[in-house]
């Protein structure tokens, strides 16, 4: 059995990118963001930078899907840092090992008025 697929004899996804609603569109679209929080229950947890046995620092976990965490702080972390994130459950205390894959000032307004910046942590 072949599981090669011939080439459409259609050309389904021409676009015309001189088309002046096209262009309107994506002007207007330019300056878009993505932004997940809001659609989790955030929780206070304490974030310890780098493998040591240095003491924690508050952050907020505003969202958590699979392996992947958003936290927000009042201080920049480096990309490819790597961090501890401790939080409680109703078991106990919970740690999580991780990688910042990346990070920002915040971009809401309340964001700039308190100082957040926003880290995505890729789980160990």
């Amino acid at each position: 059995m072949s599981f090669h697929k011939p080439p459409s004899k259609w050309n389904a996804n021409k676009v015309d990118w001189s088309d002046p609603d096209l262009k309107a569109l994506l002007d207007r679209s330019e300056s878009w963001t993505l932004d997940n929080r809001g659609s989790f229950s955030a929780q206070q947890v304490e974030i310890h930078i780098g493998w040591g046995a240095g003491g924690g620092r508050p952050a907020l976990l505003v969202w958590e899907r699979g392996q992947a965490l958003v936290l927000e702080t009042q201080f920049p972390i480096a990309k490819d840092e790597k961090v501890r994130i401790d939080r409680m459950t109703p078991t106990g205390l919970r740690s999580i090992w991780g990688v910042v894959a990346d990070g920002r000032k915040g971009t809401r307004v309340e964001d700039q008025e308190n100082g957040i910046y926003v880290h995505w942590v890729h789980a160990q």
